[in-house]
């Protein structure tokens, strides 16, 4: 499955540098390990335009609020 998101211009950029290899999302998409992820920048009011980036998720962390992650939101790791 293919998953469209929106990711902030500072986040997008990391991830297209390589620094940045997950997302922090509310799980409201049924992600599943090797769906594919494509993340257009997005300032807030439009899309810029920038090449979206592609990657597919390897790894979901889930399910562990006694770490901090809030109920009902994954860690995706591609």
């Amino acid at each position: 499955m293919t998953h469209e998101l929106k990711i902030l211009p500072q986040y997008y950029e990391e991830v297209k540098a390589g620094n940045k290899n997950f997302e922090l999302r509310k799980n409201d998409r049924d992600y599943m390990e090797h769906d594919t992820i494509i993340l257009k920048a997005w300032d807030g009011q439009k899309y810029l335009d920038k090449e979206p980036l592609k990657r597919t998720i390897k790894y979901i962390l889930q399910d562990c609020p006694e770490y901090g992650l809030m109920d009902g939101y994954v860690i995706l790791g591609f």
